[in-house]
């Protein structure tokens, strides 16, 4: 009682009723030892990654898998490699992998435009796993979902890649 939540997409904050105190942190329900504002974080997650079209996604995995999950990945990143060198391995446990391009050294960068030029490529799947071999991508420009894919990312919390959603919003972070 008399305390507020004010969110910015998955970033959730608290303001006293009287407006005087902005908290920034984690709300626990002692009785419980719940994590009330993770639950809330993991709602708007959920909601967010949802709303997120299969288009602006390149995707691993049969459409009727049993579970998917969502990975923020930077083509440069050394975990991201990592993990994607056993896409077929998390494919064969029923797991389809939505992966939206989150180059984390932003806009403009080299890392960006592989992004970009991976997604307009003529098959993004083979382009993906070239790139993350450490192949070079043909430079290519198209209306790519990099930009969308980044602020969704930043919006949703990822710090870092890989950033692995479950359909429930739980952010595991790395590898």
């Amino acid at each position: 009682q008399g305390l507020f939540e004010v969110s910015s997409g998955a970033e959730i904050a608290y303001v006293s009723a009287d407006g005087k105190f902005y908290i920034s942190g984690d709300v626990f329900d002692m009785d419980t030892r719940d994590n009330l504002t993770d639950r809330r974080r993991a709602v708007v997650r959920a909601r967010l990654l949802a709303a997120t079209p299969d288009a602006d996604a390149i995707i691993f995995g049969p459409a009727d898998a049993r579970y998917t999950i969502d990975v923020f990945t930077d083509v440069d990143c050394g975990y991201c490699r990592k993990l994607h060198s056993e896409i077929a391995d998390i494919n064969r446990l029923g797991i389809r992998v939505r992966y939206l391009m989150y180059p984390r050294s932003g806009p403009g960068t080299e890392s960006w435009r592989t992004a970009e030029s991976v997604l307009c490529s003529k098959d993004p799947r083979e382009a993906l796993t070239r790139a993350k071999r450490g192949v070079a991508i043909p430079p290519a420009t198209c209306k790519s979902a990099v930009s969308r894919t980044f602020r969704l990312g930043q919006d949703i919390g990822i710090s870092g890649t890989p950033g692995i959603l479950t359909d429930s919003g739980m952010l595991i972070a790395g590898y």
